[in-house]
C-alpha cells in the first residue's frame, strides 16, 4: 500500500511537469537515451529526476524533461517521462516567432527474460508517448516514437572498477533517422544501439563516479554521473557529439546538445519479520500473536484478579530465572564433560606414544645384540646393516653410534669412525669408553682390541 502511494503521488506531480522524451537523463536507467539491463535488482525502491538537452546559447534552446522508475519485481520495470521538446522553427526566425514545444507523456516498461552470471537480456517498449500540441485536440499518441527493443547486458569488475556494456537493438526512437528532417522518414525503422558504463572508485562512499559512453542508434553520447551523496547524482554529458560543428543551426532531431540532469534515489526500506508462531518481546513485555502490544487493561478489572496476575507473572519470572540458572549449569557440566573427555584422549595418547617408544628401544636393543654377534664373527657389513636398522627405530642410541664407529673402524674408515664416535659423545657426554677410545686415537696408541665392543 506505501508503495502504490508513493508512486500515485509521484505519477500526479510529474504529470504537471515539463519535459522531453528525446533529452538525455529522461529515460529509466543510467544510461543518457538507451535502454539498460542488470542482472541483480535495484536496491533502491524508487528513482526520480530531471534532464535538460540545451542546444543553443544565443537564443536559449533546449529539451527539457522530469521522469520517474521503478522495479516492481525482480525482474519487471516500469517508469513515466514527461517532456518538452526544443524550438524547431528556422533558423531565420528562430526565437523571434513564438514558438511553444509540444508537451509529452511516456511510458516506459521492461522485463528481464534471462539472467546467468554476470550477463542479463532483457526486453521492454518504451516511449509510449502520449502529445499535447497545445491546441483543443488533447492527447495524441504518437507510434513513430515507439520503441520495441531487446538489450543485452554484461557486468565485469576490473581491480576496483566494474564496466556495464550494453548492446541491443530497437524500433522507432531507437532508430537511425534523418539528421536534417525527421519527417522525411517513412515505414518501420529499426535499428541498433550500444554503451558502456564505467564505475570508478572515486566517491566511494557515495556508490562511485560513473562514466557514460554510448551510440543511440543517431550519433554518439558521453556523459558523467557525478554523486553528490549516496541518494543523489549530478549528470553531465554532451550529446552527438560528432555534430558539435552544428551547435549554432537551429535545432533538428539529432542535434548536439550539452546534458544536465540530477537524480534523486529512495533506497528500500528493510521489512522487520514478526513471527505469526510465538512470542516476541518488545522492551520487557512479552507480546503474544495475534493480540495488540498497546492495549492496556481496562479500570474495572477486578483488584483481586489483578493480585492474582501479578502473582502469577511473578512466578514465570522466577521459574525463567531458575530454567536459565540450570542451562547455565548444564552448559557448564558439559564444558566440563568434554575438558575430562579431552584430558582422557590426551592421556591414552601419551600411553601409546610411550608404548610406542619402548616397543621401538626393545626392538632397537635387538639390532644391536645381533650387531654384536656379527661383529664377534667378523661379519662387519652384516654388524653395520643391523645397526642401522636400530637408529632408523631410535637414532638417539649413543651405544648405536659407538657402535658403528668400531665397524668403520675395522673395515679401515678411520673418517668414518671418528664421526660416529663423537656422535656418541654427544649423545651420552658421560660415555667414557669413547672418550679414551678418542683420546687414544689422537695420541696414535689405538689398538685393535681396545675398540668398543660391548
Amino acid at each position: 500500500m506505501r508503495k502504490a502511494l508513493i508512486i500515485l503521488l509521484s505519477f500526479s506531480f510529474l504529470s504537471t511537469a515539463l519535459a522531453g522524451t528525446r533529452g538525455a537523463y529522461t529515460r529509466p536507467g543510467p544510461m543518457m537515451k538507451i535502454p539498460f539491463s542488470r542482472v541483480s535488482r535495484s536496491p533502491n525502491l524508487f528513482t526520480a529526476g530531471f534532464g535538460t538537452e540545451i542546444h543553443n546559447f544565443s537564443y536559449l534552446n533546449m529539451t527539457k524533461g522530469v521522469y520517474f522508475y521503478s522495479e516492481l519485481g525482480n525482474n519487471f520495470l516500469a517508469g513515466f517521462s514527461s517532456v518538452q521538446g526544443a524550438d524547431t522553427t528556422d533558423l531565420e526566425t528562430i526565437g523571434t516567432v513564438p514558438f511553444t514545444a509540444p508537451v509529452e507523456f511516456g511510458f516506459h516498461m521492461q522485463y528481464k527474460i534471462y539472467s546467468y552470471g554476470d550477463i542479463s537480456i532483457t526486453t521492454g517498449i518504451q516511449d509510449i508517448i502520449f502529445q499535447n500540441a497545445g491546441d483543443d485536440s488533447g492527447l495524441q499518441l504518437d507510434p513513430e516514437q515507439l520503441s520495441v527493443f531487446g538489450v543485452i547486458s554484461s557486468d565485469k569488475e576490473i581491480g576496483s572498477y566494474r564496466m556495464s556494456t550494453y548492446m541491443g537493438f530497437g524500433s522507432g526512437g531507437l532508430a537511425t533517422i534523418d539528421t536534417v528532417a525527421s519527417d522525411t522518414v517513412s515505414g518501420t525503422r529499426t535499428g541498433v544501439f550500444a554503451g558502456f558504463l564505467l564505475n570508478t572508485p572515486y566517491f566511494a562512499k557515495w556508490g562511485g563516479l560513473d562514466l557514460v559512453g554510448e551510440f543511440d542508434g543517431t550519433g554518439i553520447n558521453v556523459g558523467l554521473r557525478i554523486p553528490l551523496t549516496s541518494d543523489y547524482r549530478l549528470s553531465l554529458g554532451f550529446t552527438h557529439i560528432e555534430k558539435l560543428p552544428d551547435w549554432e543551426s537551429a535545432y533538428w532531431a539529432g542535434h548536439p546538445g550539452l546534458t544536465i540532469g540530477l537524480e534523486m534515489s529512495v533506497p528500500r526500506a528493510g521489512e522487520k519479520m514478526i513471527s505469526a508462531t510465538g512470542p516476541a518481546m518488545v522492551g520487557d513485555q512479552i507480546i503474544l500473536p495475534g493480540t495488540d502490544p498497546y492495549e492496556s487493561l481496562s479500570g474495572q478489572v477486578d483488584s483481586t484478579l489483578a493480585m492474582a496476575d501479578a502473582a502469577v507473572m511473578t512466578l514465570r519470572d522466577s521459574m525463567s530465572l531458575v530454567q536459565n540458572e540450570m542451562r547455565n549449569l548444564m552448559v557448564r557440566l558439559s564444558a566440563m564433560e568434554q575438558r575430562s573427555l579431552h584430558l582422557e584422549d590426551s592421556l591414552k595418547s601419551m600411553k601409546l606414544s610411550s608404548n610406542v617408544i619402548e616397543r621401538n628401544m626393545n626392538e632397537a636393543m635387538r639390532h644391536l645384540s645381533r650387531s654384536l654377534r656379527y661383529f664377534y664373527a667378523g661379519d662387519y657389513r652384516t654388524a653395520l646393516q643391523e645397526v642401522e636398522l636400530a637408529l632408523e627405530l631410535n637414532p638417539n642410541l649413543a651405544l648405536a653410534y659407538a657402535r658403528r664407529g668400531s665397524i668403520y673402524y675395522k673395515l679401515g674408515d678411520v673418517q668414518r669412525a671418528t664421526i660416529n664416535w663423537n656422535l656418541a659423545l654427544r649423545m651420552d657426554p658421560e660415555y667414557e669408553d669413547v672418550r679414551n677410545i678418542l683420546k687414544a686415537l689422537h695420541e696414535n696408541r689405538l689398538k685393535s682390541t681396545s675398540i668398543i665392543d660391548e
